[in-house]
């Protein structure tokens, strides 16, 4: 029963990836190669019902990050590139708030100004962009951002910037019967702007980096302000702890793209039962940027060397994307 059990999912795995020209639906159409197979592969498995691997919808949770997995992070993170616009916004309205050279710098565009200024000028460039504000006022910010900013390499908007492969992969989990999060390293309020509209994951299910922030009532109105100070550290070893506290179970996938990642994949996978890693190797420097061990973003050491001792799926952009930007089929 085994054997043929592994035959009629393997059978089922070539039909959707359309080898042979059969013409059921291939739920992931921007995608080919191995990769795509082991992913259809395993999420058939786990939603076969009675099959040895069979999961119940409820147990089946994915969890993704965003900057480099589900759109581009290059050649900062996107977040900064609202943060400077913000800060120049502010600068514009009132240069008197524009107290050091690394704000001066981030208002004038200025990358190497801003990078001299070294962490503690960028704390002060979050903090004159994120704080001290409305959580309401706050958000309406980053909407606007998100409607009209271009990114200055591509020229794309940056929700057009998010990963057509990514999406598709998101929407055939969901089918499936999966719960799909992102938990990311980006600030919990700024991914919530635009998660539901660019992923189909709403706010509830969003995780991330977080400041402080404290419940007031100003002229009558209960609001939440933002604070200026770190709360919580989405990253590494915190992505697991916040998985345990936002989600409280153990996903069954995870899907990251750096080292920054590594923790989530190792603790997803280490629970009992059908599991899945999944690393997307930033590999297309045409289409895309290519990167892994060096650089300053989404820095790949770790992963590149366990994965496939772990058993985790490397993803190559170059070979296994026949399509990479969601932009890419409006133009």
């Amino acid at each position: 029963m085994t054997y043929f059990r592994s035959i009629q999912t393997t059978c089922a795995a070539l039909l959707l990836t359309g080898i042979g020209g059969i013409g059921l639906a291939d739920p992931l159409p921007s995608w080919q190669g191995a990769s795509k197979g082991k992913i259809i592969t395993f999420v058939e498995a786990v939603s076969e019902v009675g099959g040895p691997e069979y999961v119940t919808p409820a147990d089946r949770i994915a969890v993704f990050d965003n900057d480099g997995t589900l759109w581009a992070e290059q050649p900062v993170y996107f977040q900064m590139f609202f943060a400077l616009d913000r800060v120049a916004k502010i600068g514009a309205e009132d240069p008197s708030k524009l107290t050091s050279d690394a704000l001066k710098a981030a208002a004038a565009g200025d990358m190497d100004g801003v990078l001299a200024g070294g962490k503690e000028g960028l704390i002060e460039i979050l903090a004159l962009s994120h704080a001290n504000q409305s959580l309401e006022a706050f958000s309406a910010d980053v909407a606007a951002w998100v409607a009209d900013a271009k990114h200055p390499t591509t020229g794309y908007g940056f929700d057009q910037m998010t990963y057509q492969p990514m999406v598709e992969l998101l929407s055939y989990l969901r089918d499936e019967g999966f719960k799909t999060y992102i938990v990311s390293g980006g600030g919990i309020d700024f991914m919530r702007v635009f998660a539901e509209d660019a992923y189909g994951i709403p706010s509830e299910q969003t995780i991330g980096s977080s400041l402080t922030s404290t419940y007031e009532v100003i002229d009558g109105v209960p609001t939440i302000m933002k604070g200026d100070t770190l709360f919580f550290n989405d990253d590494k070893g915190g992505k697991p702890v916040a998985i345990n506290h936002h989600i409280g179970k153990r996903p069954i996938m995870a899907v990251g793209n750096s080292d920054g990642d590594f923790e989530m994949l190792e603790y997803t996978t280490a629970g009992d039962g059908p599991r899945l890693g999944v690393y997307i190797h930033h590999t297309d420097a045409d289409r895309e940027w290519a990167y892994d061990r060096e650089g300053h973003i989404g820095v790949l050491n770790r992963g590149l060397d366990e994965a496939e001792t772990r058993g985790w799926v490397l993803v190559d952009m170059k070979d296994d994307w026949n399509r990479i930007f969601t932009g890419d089929s409006q133009q």
